[in-house]
């Protein structure tokens, strides 16, 4: 049996190297994240691979020229360090102000902020033009207390996100219009949106610490 799926296993592969059998790029594991496209099965992993390869992540953001950002050098701050570092300014959502954040969560917001107007447009007849944040970096552990695991904001790869501001110029935040109306089902469909990218999303209904903000971070598998 095992030998029998070796074979097969062998066979896919040349099928696949030989062009025989072509698998959309959304559905590889082995094929770069692609901007265009929605995130497919493989998106996390994919963007798991570009930690540790800091050319081919700015390559990803460079694929869309709407994306602005700029490299920065690796850093130590405290006992925090800091690897693969980016400044974001947000592509067709402007990230305001710009952010120091690891490049896979700049890939990842590039992917994001996608689907924001398309939600904007829906529940309020409008688009989205930027953001107000609360930062990425901060080395501290989770809630900043004194003992436990360190938070994904001491590496830089979170977001903490508190208002989107419309392209009519409307301020939608979470600590006043979470729940409320269309500008509460905006950010409803914002928050289930972001669970298709993000490995964590956290927000109002999580707990009280995040009841005026979604954290948005690259690692785990949490959406709450």
């Amino acid at each position: 049996m095992i030998q029998w799926l070796l074979v097969m296993l062998l066979v896919l592969g040349i099928a696949l190297d030989k062009g025989i059998i072509v698998i959309p790029d959304r559905y590889n594991p082995w094929a770069p994240i692609s901007l265009d496209a929605s995130p497919g099965p493989w998106f996390r992993y994919k963007l798991s691979r570009l930690g540790d390869d800091p050319e081919a992540c700015r390559s990803v953001l460079a694929s869309d020229p709407a994306q602005r950002f700029s490299a920065m050098e690796d850093a130590t701050v405290g006992d925090c360090s800091l690897t693969n570092l980016v400044r974001m300014q947000g592509g067709e959502v402007a990230v305001q102000p710009p952010v120091m954040t690891r490049c896979p969560l700049a890939v990842a917001w590039a992917m994001y902020e996608r689907g924001l107007s398309e939600a904007a447009s829906r529940q309020l007849g409008t688009g989205i033009a930027r953001i107000e944040h609360m930062g990425s970096f901060a080395c501290r552990n989770i809630y900043g207390r004194a003992t436990g695991r360190r938070s994904q904001h001491a590496t830089a790869e979170a977001l903490d996100v508190g208002a989107f501001i419309t392209t009519d110029g409307r301020r939608i935040s979470l600590l006043n219009d979470w729940g409320e109306g269309a500008p509460g089902r905006f950010l409803e469909e914002a928050g289930e949106h972001a669970c298709t990218v993000f490995g964590t999303v956290l927000g109002p209904d999580y707990n009280a610490a995040h009841a005026d903000h979604f954290h948005l971070g690259v690692g785990g598998r949490v959406c709450r």
